[in-house]
């Protein structure tokens, strides 16, 4: 079982039940049981695939933009 969850920043991750703690991309350690969990799957690849869906709905999308594509 994975849980989805998001980080202080705002990114959503997902981290396999049980685990005390991840560690986030903005350098934050999370206590995963102190998170309010979005959402219960069963395998890692639902749990990736739920949090690119989540990403998408928070940022309008999950695509990349180059740096000179920034304004």
């Amino acid at each position: 079982m994975y849980l989805i969850f998001r980080c202080d920043c705002g990114r959503v991750l997902y981290a396999k039940e049980g685990v005390a703690t991840r560690k986030c991309v903005c350098g934050k350690s999370i206590k995963v049981k102190s998170r309010r969990i979005f959402k219960k799957v069963e395998t890692n690849e639902e749990a990736a695939e739920s949090v690119q869906e989540m990403q998408a709905e928070i940022y309008n999308n999950t695509d990349f933009i180059r740096a000179d594509k920034i304004k």
